[in-house]
């Protein structure tokens, strides 16, 4: 066993590093990786099967982490997404793949079970390959995320089903459906209510005692535990370290957990896409080559091009719908447990599920470079993805443009006070994304007249400039100070060189977005070290009436290069001074 750990170690410390060089990702890699040490590559290892099945369970610890990002108010609001782009591509992918395998003289049962298996994406794959990428928030990475828990979730009835279409059913198999499908529901009732009401109350006990390996054992207990649960009743173990996840999403042990579990979770996933590698019968490839590219060539083109379809009709610009389709074109994890089912029921034979899987394996291979060439091709796609929306509010006393971390809390605020407000963001996704929270915000650019004017700028009194990046900033600010010079502008600026640009356009109100939160964590740190509340707050006030006084004066020299630096030196001497003699002052009076 330590032989195979050390293989499998050093498989994917050589391998992952040259593709992540290459650009071709981690997931590439461990594939490479896994064919290299693999049967058909130098056959160091040989028991696949064995740690496919031990390592499908860095797939459960993903959808666990998955769930714990995931509040049950903000699933319930993926509901359309789930069940809308979800069914369709499940629906409509099952349907022209079992048109193709019927066209080839296939039987009507296993061609519905062999469409519905290659219907599946994996969601190991497309997950971290769109989180290698940091695309999961993205409105494609939404929509794939939306779609594989659709898929998740009908696996569960198929598989149900699946013994009623073989040839060995019998008539008791409809009773005998119907009563896992009532088992399947009590179970998945005894984890909502267990993990509603059992979980936090244990991990609060486990967190008093203060033994962090206890409560990381407690982590992988509850998703073992849960996962076992669902696989005990027939269904996914996946689904039910996700919907564990979701139930602790809202706890106050829920970043602890993520760390517990992340560790974890990664080797175990390398290890999937390294057993999948291994998997790959190169034999059997060696033999029908033509049968299994075919086979491979209709599955990425079908699913990619359905996929592409189902996103433009849920509103995705073109190149979301085309990452979306390329991403997700691949088959799944899901259909190896499928297939070998389909089997022991009878539905398929056996030298049709190798080539499947085969056929599987090879796409899960091919996704990472189609992937990787298709956003080549692309590249930044800068054209606005869909028309900018129409104004139709009152004129208000207040024009937010930008909300991000630093608008949200202007709205907020503004919001309690019952003060309404009018809000501009340029972000299509972010738009989309702070709608799901009840906020109402105009997808617009806050830098084009027209637009501050359809706002209400006209009648305005106040303008609050929450956006950071400078080239932006400055734009917005000057079209706000050249057309409106009657509004009060408040800006936020990233750092000093941008607070100066903004007052040398006339902005007096700008407020660095560190600054006072850094001036705060400083007065607690110097709190920790010893110093009293009252030497904190003068120590803080001095440095901040100092550091302002600095910025008017290097704010009349600041196109200078030379006498702004002369000037922060000379401020360094300053404030040094202002603090050894405020130091001398106090040990005077103590003396």
């Amino acid at each position: 066993m330590l032989i195979d750990v050390v293989l499998f170690l050093a498989a994917a410390v050589v391998a992952v590093p040259l593709f992540k060089r290459a650009g071709l990702g981690a997931v590439l890699g461990y594939l490479a990786g896994g064919m290299v040490i693999g049967p058909w590559g130098a056959g160091l290892i040989t028991q696949v099967d064995e740690i496919l099945d031990f390592s499908e369970f860095g797939v459960v610890l993903l959808l666990f982490v998955i769930g714990l990002e995931l509040q049950l108010s903000r699933l319930w609001r993926l509901r359309k997404q789930v069940f809308g782009l979800g069914g369709a591509q499940v629906l409509l992918s099952t349907v022209v793949l079992a048109g193709f395998a019927f066209s080839l003289h296939l039987g009507w049962a296993a061609a519905v079970v062999a469409a519905f298996g290659l219907s599946m994406s994996s969601t190991a794959f497309v997950l971290q390959m769109l989180g290698e990428r940091k695309e999961l928030a993205d409105r494609h990475g939404r929509a794939a995320f939306a779609i594989l828990l659709f898929q998740d979730l009908s696996v569960i009835p198929f598989l149900a089903l699946l013994p009623l279409l073989g040839a060995h059913a019998a008539v008791v198999a409809g009773s005998s459906a119907w009563a896992g499908a009532a088992k399947a529901l009590a179970a998945l009732a005894v984890v909502v209510a267990g993990g509603r009401y059992l979980l936090r109350p244990i991990f609060r006990v486990l967190a008093s005692a203060q033994v962090p390996e206890i409560f990381t054992a407690a982590a992988l207990l509850t998703v073992t535990a849960t996962a076992l649960a669902m696989s005990a009743v027939g269904l996914s173990m996946s689904l039910g370290a996700f919907l564990a996840g979701v139930l602790l999403a809202d706890s106050e042990y829920r970043h602890e957990l993520q760390a517990d579990i992340e560790p974890f979770k990664g080797l175990l996933l390398g290890l999937f896409f390294m057993a999948v590698g291994m998997s790959a019968d190169l034999g059997l490839l060696a033999r029908e080559p033509l049968t299994v590219l075919a086979i491979v060539a209709v599955l990425i083109v079908v699913k990619a091009a359905i996929l592409y379809g189902v996103g433009r009709v849920d509103g995705l610009p073109n190149s979301s719908a085309l990452r979306l389709g390329f991403a997700m074109s691949q088959g799944g994890e899901f259909a190896f447990v499928l297939f070998g089912v389909a089997v022991g029921a009878g539905v398929i034979d056996s030298h049709l599920r190798d080539l499947l899987v085969v056929a599987v394996t090879a796409s899960m291979i091919a996704t990472p470079p189609l992937y990787l060439l298709l956003t080549r091709v692309l590249g930044t796609d800068d054209v606005a993805p869909r028309p900018y929306d129409e104004i139709n509010v009152p004129d208000n006393d207040v024009i937010i443009a930008g909300f991000g971390p630093f608008g949200q809390i202007f709205g907020r605020m503004l919001r309690v006070k019952k003060i309404p407000f009018t809000v501009l963001e340029k972000n299509w996704q972010h738009v989309d994304f702070v709608r799901q929270f009840g906020n109402r915000v105009f997808y617009s650019d806050a830098g084009r007249v027209e637009v501050l004017r359809a706002a209400g700028a006209a009648n305005a009194r106040f303008f609050v400039l929450a956006i950071a990046n400078l080239e932006e900033s400055l734009r917005i600010a000057e079209t706000v100070r050249r057309n409106f010079p009657h509004l009060r502008v408040f800006a936020v600026s990233a750092d000093r060189i941008h607070t100066l640009k903004l007052m040398d356009l006339g902005v007096s109100d700008v407020v660095r977005r560190a600054f006072y939160s850094s001036l705060k964590m400083t007065g607690n740190l110097l709190r920790a070290l010893g110093e009293s509340d009252e030497q904190v707050e003068r120590d803080i006030e001095r440095f901040r009436q100092h550091d302002h006084d600095t910025l008017l004066k290097q704010y009349a020299v600041h196109r200078d290069e030379a006498q702004l630096m002369q000037t922060a030196r000379e401020s360094a001497r300053e404030l040094q001074q202002l603090f050894e003699e405020d130091l001398v002052s106090e040990q005077a009076k103590k003396a």
